[in-house]
C-alpha cells in the first residue's frame, strides 16, 4: 500500500484489527466484561468506517474513511475557536468582545473604566471622536425623556432616550420576554414587541410597550390573515400599550417576509399570533391594508383613533430614497402627521435572514437616518414627527452618534440580548441557542431566571444614560437634544478630522419646499408621488441626487 493510501485507509484497517483482536478476546474470556466493551467499541467504529468506505454522498468519507469526521468536528469547533481563542478584542462580528464586555459590564453593575490608554487607532480611517468642552457643564440628571405625539395625538407619550426595540416573542423565548419587560418596568422604558403580538409575558409585568403590526397582523388578524380590526381596538385599549409602530421593514431584511417554522410553534405562539398551530408562520413582505402612501397615512390616522389617540408611527429600513419624500410629500398634502419614525439599519438584525439581504439590502443608519432627517426638515415637518434610531447601539457615544445626526431616541435589540446573557453563538434560528434567550425548547429556556436577568436589562440601560449625561456634560451641553453634527468628529485620511456636518448634507428647514434643487436631493424630490410608492419616472444616470 502506497504512503498515500496508507494514510487515507490506515485509521480504517487499523480499527478493524482491534476489532479482531478484540472478538478473539472475547472468544478466549466470554466472561471479561472489559473484552466485551473493547469489541463494542471498535466494532462501532469498524461498521462506521465501512459505511464510509461505501456510502455515496460525501467524497471525503469515501476517501478518508474515519478520518473525515474530525473536519466535522472542528469544523463545528471553529466559531467557538475562533471566538475564545483566536479572535483579539476588537475583530468579533457583528460585536467584538470590547462591546459585548461593555455590555456584560454595565448589565452586572460591575466598574466597565478601561485601563492604560484606549486600544484604538486613533488614526484610521473609522476613527471618531465627540468634542469637549474647554468648560465642561454639570452632569445632568439622566432620566432624559422626549414626548412624542403631536397635535393630532391626544395621549403623548414621553419615551426614554434608550428602549428594547422590537424582538417578538416566538423568536425570543417567553422567559426573555418577560425578563425584558420587568427590566423596562424597572428602569421606566419601553418594550417594543415586534410583530409577534402581545404575549402573556409582555404583559405579567406591567412594563410599557410599543405595539408594532407588521405585515402578517400578528394578534389583529382575521382567519384569512386580513387586519381585523375589532381585535386591534381590543388590543390597542391596554393601558400598557402606550404607542403604536407600523413596521414597513426591519434592518435585517428589509422587502422580506418572516417566516416561523410549524416546529417552532407553540399553543401559545399560535394563541398570541392568532394562526394555526401546525402550519408554517409566514409573514408577506407587504402590507395588504394600504399600498400607497397616502393610504399608509389614513391607515395610521385610524389606527390613532381606535386607539384612543395614542401615538402612531412607523418603522422602516430606508429603501429607496424617493419612497421617503413620497411619504412627507404626503403628509403635507392630506394634513395628517404621524407621530414619529424609526429608522431601522441594515446593520441591526436580531432575527435569521437570507445573506443576500443581511448584507447588501438596505442602507446602513447612518446614511438612513440622515436621509430621514433631511427629507423631514427639508419639508418643515421635523418639529411636529419624532424621529427614532435603531441599528447597533450598544454604549453612550452609539447613542449620541444618533442624536447628533438628528435622532430623539434610540432603540436596541441585541445589546438588550446581551444584558441577558446572550454569548452570539448566532443559534437564534435553530432553536438551540445555548443561553434561552431564542428558543422554544423548556429545557434550554430553564436556564434564563427572570428574577436575576431583570435587574441586568435595568442595569445596562441606565449606566448606559448615566455616561451619556457625562458625555454631553464633557461637550458643554445641558441636555442631549443640543448634540450637533458638528460635535462629532471623524477621521477623513491621515492627516484631517473633520466634523459631520462636513462630510454629509444637513438641509436647512423647508429648502425642499423652497428650492428642492438647490439640494442634493432634488431629482428624487421630484420623483416623490405621494400616491404611489414607485417614482413618478425613472431616476434616470447621471441625476446629482446622493444619500448621505
Amino acid at each position: 500500500m502506497s504512503g498515500s493510501a496508507s494514510a487515507r485507509f490506515g485509521p480504517l484497517i487499523l480499527v478493524l484489527l482491534l476489532t479482531f483482536a478484540a472478538a478473539v478476546a472475547v472468544l478466549m474470556a466470554p466472561r471479561s466484561w472489559l473484552a466485551w466493551t473493547a469489541l463494542a467499541g471498535a466494532g462501532a467504529l469498524a461498521l462506521r468506517g465501512v459505511w464510509d468506505l461505501f456510502q455515496p454522498r460525501h467524497t471525503l468519507l469515501r476517501n478518508y474513511p474515519l478520518l473525515a469526521h474530525f473536519r466535522w468536528f472542528f469544523e463545528f469547533l471553529r466559531p467557538f475557536l475562533r471566538q475564545y481563542i483566536v479572535e483579539n478584542d476588537r475583530e468579533g462580528r457583528p460585536y467584538n468582545r470590547d462591546q459585548r464586555s461593555l455590555i456584560y459590564e454595565r448589565a452586572k453593575d460591575q466598574v466597565d473604566v478601561k485601563p492604560f490608554g484606549s486600544d484604538l487607532d486613533a488614526y484610521d480611517a473609522e476613527f471618531q471622536v465627540l468634542a469637549h468642552s474647554m468648560a465642561p457643564c454639570p452632569k445632568p440628571d439622566a432620566d432624559f425623556r422626549v414626548r412624542v405625539g403631536g397635535e393630532q395625538c391626544a395621549r403623548p407619550y414621553d419615551a426614554s432616550l434608550l428602549n428594547v426595540s422590537a424582538m417578538s416573542f416566538g423568536s425570543l423565548s417567553a422567559p426573555a420576554v418577560e425578563a425584558l419587560n420587568l427590566g423596562a418596568r424597572r428602569g421606566g422604558f419601553y418594550q417594543d414587541t415586534g410583530e409577534g403580538g402581545i404575549s402573556p409575558y409582555h404583559l405579567r409585568h406591567g412594563g410599557d410597550l410599543v405595539w408594532e403590526i407588521g405585515s402578517g397582523y400578528f394578534g389583529c388578524r382575521d382567519k384569512r390573515g386580513h387586519f381585523d380590526r375589532g381585535l386591534f381596538r381590543e388590543q390597542a385599549a391596554r393601558e400598557q400599550v402606550r404607542m403604536l409602530e407600523i413596521k414597513l421593514s426591519q434592518g435585517a431584511k428589509p422587502g422580506h417576509g418572516g417566516v416561523l417554522p410549524a416546529a417552532k410553534i407553540t399553543p401559545e405562539i399560535a394563541d398570541t399570533r392568532r394562526i394555526p398551530l401546525h402550519e408554517d408562520c409566514r409573514s408577506p413582505a407587504y402590507h395588504g391594508a394600504f399600498s400607497t402612501p397616502r393610504e399608509l397615512l389614513e391607515f395610521a390616522a385610524s389606527l390613532r383613533e381606535d386607539a384612543g389617540g395614542k401615538p402612531v408611527g412607523v418603522k422602516l429600513c430606508v429603501g429607496h430614497p424617493w419612497e421617503v419624500f413620497a411619504l412627507c410629500k404626503a403628509m403635507l398634502e392630506t394634513g395628517i402627521e404621524l407621530d414619529y419614525i424609526v429608522v431601522d439599519g441594515a446593520e441591526g438584525g436580531t432575527g435569521a435572514a437570507p445573506e443576500e439581504f443581511s448584507d447588501h439590502v438596505g442602507l446602513p443608519l447612518r446614511e438612513g437616518l440622515l436621509l430621514v432627517r433631511n427629507a423631514l426638515v427639508g419639508t418643515g415637518l421635523r418639529s411636529r414627527v419624532r424621529l427614532a434610531a435603531s441599528g447597533k447601539v450598544y454604549s453612550a457615544y452609539t447613542l449620541a452618534a444618533n442624536l447628533a445626526l438628528g435622532a430623539d431616541w434610540c432603540n436596541a435589540a441585541r445589546a438588550f440580548m446581551l444584558s441577558l446573557g446572550c454569548v452570539q453563538t448566532k443559534s437564534c434560528h435553530n432553536d438551540r441557542c445555548p443561553t434561552g434567550v431564542a428558543t422554544q425548547n423548556p429545557s434550554r429556556q430553564r436556564g434564563l431566571v427572570v428574577a436575576d436577568k431583570a435587574p441586568r436589562v435595568a442595569n445596562f440601560q441606565r449606566h448606559t444614560l448615566e455616561h451619556l449625561a457625562e458625555l454631553i456634560a464633557a461637550a458643554g451641553l445641558e441636555h442631549p437634544g443640543e448634540l450637533l453634527p458638528r460635535h462629532l468628529l471623524q477621521r477623513r485620511g491621515a492627516t484631517e478630522l473633520v466634523t459631520l456636518d462636513r462630510l454629509y448634507p444637513f438641509l436647512a428647514p423647508n429648502s425642499l419646499l423652497e428650492a428642492p434643487d438647490a439640494t442634493p436631493y432634488g431629482d428624487w424630490w421630484h420623483a416623490a408621488d405621494p400616491d404611489s410608492f414607485r417614482p413618478r419616472w425613472p431616476v434616470g444616470p447621471g441625476h446629482h441626487a446622493r444619500v448621505g
